[in-house]
């Protein structure tokens, strides 16, 4: 259920939501369609009338829920009402950009996908576990970066002499780290000293762990709001 909004509210019945999520889903497919070469004329004016259909319907949502709004304001800035703007925003933006954005706001017509965090409940859960370890999950985000920089710099200390037009620098080394520290590997850039394939294994570890670590967290927070929840329905 949104926030700030009437609890009566037929916008948050099961039913309405099942309708909602349909259309999400359906417009999705019809963007997948649009990107399909040699599509006919009735073909593409099928998809041009379902996409307005659906952001009219998605607009008559959106009004509806801000009128409804105890705090229209807080509503408008909100998680959800952000999500809900922005669903709509890129078709009525087509009429205003130049050709050269408009391919960039037509992709954005698939942030609606977000649409669905609010009627799927497992995504709900899902929202809360996030909320729940929120400063766990910064602390690490910034420890990972930290990571990221002090294995960009440990490979270009071992392999700058040995290599120098593939880590040229700093910055070059990072792509490195990227790669090697989400266990990516691309190979597109590799140590060839013996000092650098050590700091790799090392580099390698430490990347198993930045994949563990938050997983482990967000699993216990989800464990945490499902045993919550059901506490609170029995």
């Amino acid at each position: 259920m949104s926030p700030d909004t009437d609890e009566t509210l037929f916008l948050d019945k099961p039913k309405f939501a099942w309708c909602i999520t349909g259309l999400i889903i359906y417009s999705v497919f019809c963007f997948s369609l649009e990107t399909l070469p040699d599509l006919t004329r009735s073909t593409k004016l099928f998809l041009q009338v379902s996409e307005i259909v659906v952001i009219g319907l998605f607009t008559m949502e959106y009004l509806i829920r801000v009128a409804s709004s105890k705090e229209r304001l807080r509503f408008i800035f909100s998680f959800y009402g952000f999500i809900d703007l922005i669903a709509i925003l890129p078709f009525y933006l087509a009429f205003a950009v130049d050709l050269r954005t408009l391919r960039l706001v037509r992709i954005l017509r698939l942030v609606r996908i977000l649409k669905l965090a609010r009627y799927n409940t497992a995504m709900q859960r899902f929202a809360q576990a996030l909320y729940m370890v929120k400063e766990e999950l910064i602390i690490f985000t910034v420890a990972s970066f930290m990571a990221l920089y002090f294995s960009a710099l440990g490979i270009f200390h071992f392999e700058h002499a040995a290599q120098p037009e593939v880590f040229r620098s700093i910055f070059d080394s990072l792509w490195w780290s990227v790669a090697t520290l989400t266990t990516v590997g691309y190979g597109d850039i590799y140590p060839i000293t013996s000092g650098g394939r050590f700091f790799t294994f090392i580099v390698l570890m430490v990347g198993l762990g930045l994949v563990a670590v938050p997983t482990g967290i967000v699993a216990s927070a989800l464990s945490a709001v499902r045993r919550e929840q059901e506490a609170t329905t029995n």
